[in-house]
């Protein structure tokens, strides 16, 4: 399911939180599918609870998850999450676009590269 990698600079919970958004938007996750409690993913992950936590906090208040008092932390509606995904992508695109031309690179280089690229 999620898995971390040791060589990986990112915090730990990032890690978590990127495995389950990337889960979620592939659609592996389908809206109210319980997740993992903390304590067994922690164990699974041999991550402190602590980390797990904090990372099923960051999803609920990036709007991927939900949590119901008692019950555990579910996927919301995948719907609003695609639209979330893409509004970061497009976010992240904007800065590549704005570093691209401080660089020098054109629009109509961008525009090529982007009719030629394969998706990568």
């Amino acid at each position: 399911m999620i898995s971390i990698d040791g060589r990986d600079p990112r915090p730990l919970y990032e890690q978590v939180v990127d495995g389950f958004r990337q889960l979620i938007v592939a659609g592996a996750l389908q809206p109210d599918d319980k997740l993992p409690s903390v304590r067994s993913l922690a164990t699974q992950l041999a991550i402190n609870p602590n980390t797990i936590q904090r990372a099923y906090r960051e999803l609920e208040s990036l709007g991927y998850v939900y949590s119901s008092a008692g019950r555990g932390s579910f996927v919301a509606d995948s719907t609003e999450t695609r639209q979330l995904h893409v509004d970061e992508l497009l976010e992240q695109f904007d800065e590549v676009v704005c570093g691209l031309e401080a660089a020098g690179f054109s629009r109509t280089q961008m525009i090529q590269r982007i009719e030629e690229g394969d998706g990568r």
